[in-house]
């Protein structure tokens, strides 16, 4: 009974994972597509790709996902995960049907942390504060703050160099920054994944603490998150990509390249899952500040950081729902 859970949450956690692939396909590309320095299947292919090899460049973000909570062992603690990855998929599908951009990643720990509170479970409160709220906070801060500062180097730079020759030549560009882009969103959310089958085999008594992530459960991550991002999501690429503000080429180049390094040094020196959805969509708002500060439609940017704040306690708040409906169907004390 308790293995057949332990494959049941295995198969949960990947179905999540291509779900934050479909969802989170268009940080990757959405502004390059805009641009039209690539087409969206051949953006959709290099960004599949890239996740894929991003997944196995890192095992700190895992490692930080699998201690956010201690969930008893047996099936009382493998029905609490199950209600967690179910709370985050859930949020997934009602953010992805409506177009917003909100953070798998948050939903993610929002998902166990209402599951754990649901259950009594401990939480280890310190490392949702410091690996997750604060750099939910200042990663967007500076993503945005960044990339304006980019964007206005970029233009006296090439101050002199007329708008269409400028533009080729960041198109040609963006190719690399996409590329960089899928990768570190590939080392951000495939590790989360892997955090949380990490967790279950944990729990299930199959691994022990300080154990080294098992060669096939970074591949089935890597393989679930690159087959979700190259089915696409194109309803939030509409809003990443458009809806913002009308990229250029050039600012789609400053976006991406700023996004991917704060996944980057987030991700190797502070272990912290942050939100790839946040960073990217912080960033595109920066370079489109640059324009003016009228030309970003801060109305739908409102209705995003609205779904970005509702993303962990709601996530948390079904994942606590599912916790009750699964004790009962399990039978637990």
């Amino acid at each position: 009974m308790e293995l057949a859970i332990i494959v049941a949450v295995v198969v949960v956690a990947l179905v999540f994972d291509y779900t934050n692939g479909f969802h989170d396909a268009a940080n990757a590309i959405a502004t390059s597509v805009s641009t039209r320095a690539l087409t969206p299947r051949v953006a959709l292919g290099l960004a599949a790709v890239m996740n894929f090899v991003g997944a196995f460049l890192g095992q700190k973000v895992a490692t930080t996902v699998s201690e956010v909570i201690d969930p008893p062992s047996g099936t009382s603690g493998l029905v609490v995960v199950m209600a967690g990855l179910l709370g985050a998929i859930a949020w997934n599908m009602i953010t992805w049907y409506y177009g917003l951009p909100s953070s798998s990643s948050h939903a993610l720990i929002g998902g166990l942390v209402g599951a754990a509170l649901a259950s009594a479970t401990w939480v280890n409160w310190s490392k949702v504060i410091d690996k997750v709220v604060i750099p939910m906070i200042v990663s967007p801060i500076f993503a945005f703050s960044f990339a304006f500062v980019v964007m206005v180097a970029i233009m006296w730079i090439f101050r002199r160099v007329s708008p269409s020759r400028a533009n080729r030549g960041f198109k040609l560009a963006q190719t690399a920054s996409a590329a960089a882009m899928a990768l570190g969103h590939g080392l951000q959310d495939a590790q989360k994944t892997m955090g949380v089958i990490f967790l279950a085999l944990l729990t299930g008594g199959y691994v022990a603490q300080g154990d080294g992530l098992p060669f096939w459960v970074i591949a089935s991550a890597a393989a679930a998150i690159s087959l979700g991002t190259y089915a696409g999501g194109w309803r939030i690429m509409r809003t990443l990509g458009r809806r913002i503000i009308d990229l250029d080429p050039p600012r789609g180049f400053a976006a991406e390249s700023v996004a991917a390094s704060v996944l980057y040094t987030t991700a190797y020196a502070f272990e912290a899952p942050i939100s790839t959805t946040h960073t990217i969509t912080s960033a595109v708002m920066g370079v489109g500040a640059t324009k003016r500060f009228s030309a970003v439609r801060w109305g739908v940017a409102r209705s995003i950081v609205t779904a970005w704040v509702l993303t962990f306690p709601m996530a948390g708040l079904v994942a606590a729902s599912l916790y009750w409906i699964l004790k009962f169907v399990f039978q637990l004390p």
